[in-house]
């Protein structure tokens, strides 16, 4: 390994978008924020060093030996995070790049393509919560050494950018690569009215990102030549681990990658997180969370996430049985999606991973979904999740309840065996019996937390949740505004009462989809008449919803949800044994 001539942020772009430069498998997804991105930016008209680089020279004749991927340009959260695999053949040498994929992918999509995150409080499903935004730098911004970023980098829409005035003008980044002298950078200038006694540092800055990016030598690298890849794979993982953002499983995946013989693992892992993301709702499962259920329903004793024990015959095993590992964790979280779970109420992914393992010992029944024959053991599984989930057994350092949980259900043949999980549990620090504090505790979840619906789910045993139930609020929350309280004749001494509570858990209740598209912001007890006229339709109603026979009207709300809470309390405790 040997330390080259650097070379120009041009001339490496260049080489990625002709695949001269490629990823080797052993290579982690990007990671980077779009804050990140401007920051690197940054730094470079700065001056600042970006670190040095690792490649990894291929020769012609080793290219079909390894996997290879190439550089991402476009970046979206939810439909483009995964590099593209690609077959590479020729009379040339290819170069990997085995430190630098962050920092190289970064100028990549800032100078030739866009990056698309999830803006806050869009659902995941909306193709608007994902718009596509170019990397900008603001000419007409004095640059500021004393500040955090000396120069105004920014992501934008391409309609934002478009807005110019005494302080805004926005430079499309890449368009420095279509400006191949430095003449034709003063004429940009000229053109767009940046020079002038007072605007000399527009075309300073633009003259500065000109020479960052066209002719500066900033990409210092080393090169590796040797086609050992265990060697190359311990230079990748003590260059990495040193790295703030290299995970252990990131790690840990390379590791698999490398030593798994008739399947790709980085392909087979990443298309699995995809497919099991996109099922219902949409999950949040990550690479972690499939490595460690590999772990768990390979048998393999130690589940932990150490290099040790991804060792060669570790990775053979889980290789061998990947087949029935991918199918146990698909028809798991289909199961989930009839549950009602989504990446919103999914509090803990490993709390999965004990059902996955039975459902592999099974034999990964497709029955178990939805046929009658497997009714009784479903109304198990679910039952011991929710508990599970309410009481965070998986969360933390949980590799010792995983062991533990995998072996009782190990040494069970019949059924999904809950109560001799709690047993097994019983008397440890990961314990799964309440006692009234921990039930009052429940009883003050309020409505947005995560756990909200696994309690009202608790709650609500006989609801077929493939219907798609929303969480309501009984009295709805138009209602709780001061104008409106004062209206119906409730004193600002008493408008606590109704504000502070209106998000009570004694205040929700689990309706159908369409049912409570219907309710909308009427007044409950008006809307409860409506929808059910007949007293007997009225008391089944009250019966399921646990709503209390007390005085229904809104003015009388505190009083309500006193009487709901107690009876949501009782009901708590009856279910889960306090």
């Amino acid at each position: 390994m040997s330390f080259q001539t650097p070379i120009k942020i041009a001339e490496a772009i260049e080489n990625i978008q002709s695949n001269q430069y490629i990823l080797p498998a052993i290579q982690r997804e990007f990671v980077w924020s779009d804050e990140q991105i401007e920051r690197l930016f940054d730094s470079l008209m700065r001056g600042y060093p970006i670190g040095t680089f690792l490649f990894w020279k291929i020769k012609p004749d080793k290219l079909t030996d390894f996997q290879f991927y190439r550089f991402m340009d476009k970046f979206h959260q939810r439909d483009y995070r995964r590099n593209e695999p690609i077959k590479v053949s020729g009379q040339m040498p290819r170069t990997a790049v085995l430190d630098g994929q962050q920092r190289l992918t970064a100028l990549n999509i800032g100078l030739n393509g866009y990056y698309a995150s999830k803006m806050p409080y869009y659902r995941w499903n909306s193709d608007h919560a994902f718009p596509k935004r170019k990397l900008y730098l603001n000419l007409l911004t004095r640059p500021d050494e004393e500040s955090d970023m000396a120069y105004e980098f920014k992501m934008l829409q391409d309609d934002d950018a478009k807005v110019r005035d005494d302080g805004h003008f926005w430079f499309q980044v890449g368009q420095i690569l279509q400006l191949k002298k430095m003449n034709e950078v003063f004429k940009y200038c000229n053109q767009n009215d940046l020079v002038g006694a007072e605007l000399e540092h527009p075309s300073d800055t633009l003259c500065r990102l000109w020479e960052v990016i066209m002719h500066s030598q900033v990409i210092n690298y080393f090169l590796e030549e040797e086609h050992n890849l265990e060697k190359v794979l311990n230079i990748f993982i003590r260059v990495n681990s040193g790295g703030t953002q290299l995970s252990y499983s990131d790690i840990l995946l390379s590791i698999a990658t490398a030593q798994w013989q008739d399947y790709d693992a980085r392909e087979e892992i990443y298309s699995l997180v995809d497919d099991l993301n996109l099922m219902g709702e949409s999950f949040n499962f990550e690479k972690d969370f499939i490595l460690k259920a590999s772990l768990v329903l390979s048998d393999i004793k130690t589940v932990a996430f150490r290099i040790y024990n991804f060792n060669r015959d570790n990775m053979l095993k889980i290789e061998k049985l990947w087949s029935k590992i991918k199918e146990a964790l698909t028809i798991t979280v289909r199961l989930l999606t009839t549950w009602g779970y989504s990446r919103d109420t999914l509090v803990s992914n490993n709390a999965v991973i004990p059902l996955a393992y039975y459902i592999l010992r099974k034999g990964n029944p497709k029955g178990i979904i939805t046929s009658t024959d497997y009714a009784a053991d479903r109304e198990r599984m679910q039952r011991w999740l929710m508990r599970a989930l309410l009481k965070r057994t998986f969360s933390g350092q949980s590799d010792n309840v995983l062991t533990n949980t995998r072996r009782v259900i190990s040494e069970t043949s019949d059924s999904f065996p809950e109560d001799n999980i709690y047993e097994s549990l019983r008397g440890t620090a990961k314990s799964m019996a309440f006692d009234e504090d921990q039930i009052d505790g429940l009883l003050d979840t309020r409505y947005g937390q995560s756990g909200t619906f696994t309690i009202l789910a608790l709650l609500y045993p006989w609801l077929k949740f493939d219907q798609h139930f929303h969480i309501d609020h009984i009295f709805p929350r138009s209602m709780f505004k001061p104008k409106i309280l004062q209206k119906n004749g409730i004193s600002k001494q008493e408008h606590n009462r109704w504000l502070d509570h209106k998000d009570d858990l004694g205040n929700l209740q689990l309706l159908q989809g369409k049912v409570n598209q219907n309710k909308a912001d009427q007044d409950f007890e008006a809307w409860l008449q409506e929808l059910q006229p007949e007293p007997v339709g009225l008391d089944s109603y009250k019966k399921q919803h646990m709503i209390p026979e007390v005085n229904l009207s809104f003015t009388k709300f505190p009083e309500f949800l006193e009487a709901r809470t107690q009876i949501l309390r009782q009901k708590l405790k009856d279910l889960l044994g306090a």
